[in-house]
């Protein structure tokens, strides 16, 4: 794949962060899809697993901002994501699946309704739709995600997976 089509690629992974869709990632963005996870699992946020994942949701905003935000001015353009994700993030996608751990972690215990430590597949598709993912692609990668098709996705299965996927290796 060339490298324009690659930077295009990533590029589209923009509007996944950009939740209020201002065209910049910015911290209240990670707030934001925090905010709407809490409401959709009917969350309280000063519950213990609230605050789990607004301090996951605030500590994948400063990898992003560390990898991304050339200009230190707090927001990420398209473009600085754009370069940081391709300059950064393609020849070590382990360090994205860091930066991510915290807060998708934070997000399967809130998706975890039974508390066995895994989201349903459902509850998965539930999370990726809050998140902007069109709810088609939610569904088919949700069920994508349960690799041993036991209809749980763990973080295990998770953390990887969205690596993949915002990194998208040439």
């Amino acid at each position: 794949m060339v490298s324009s089509e690659y930077e295009r690629r990533i590029a589209a992974r923009f509007a996944t962060f950009d939740q209020d869709g201002n065209g910049y990632i910015d911290r209240e963005d990670f707030g934001t899809a925090a905010k709407a996870l809490l409401a959709e699992f009917a969350v309280v946020a000063r519950s213990d697993k609230g605050q789990a994942l607004y301090a996951g949701a605030e500590a994948f905003w400063q990898g992003m901002a560390g990898i991304a935000d050339r200009d230190g001015d707090q927001r990420i353009t398209r473009e600085e994501f754009v370069t940081g994700a391709v300059k950064r993030l393609r020849d070590n996608p382990e360090r994205f699946a860091e930066i991510a751990r915290p807060f998708l972690h934070a997000a399967i215990a809130v998706a975890d309704t039974d508390g066995d430590g895994a989201a349903t597949v459902a509850d998965t598709a539930r999370v990726l739709r809050v998140l902007g993912v069109d709810p088609a692609v939610a569904e088919a990668a949700a069920a994508g995600l349960d690799g041993d098709s036991d209809g749980k996705v763990g973080e295990a299965e998770i953390v990887p997976a969205f690596a993949r996927y915002f990194t998208v290796p040439e």
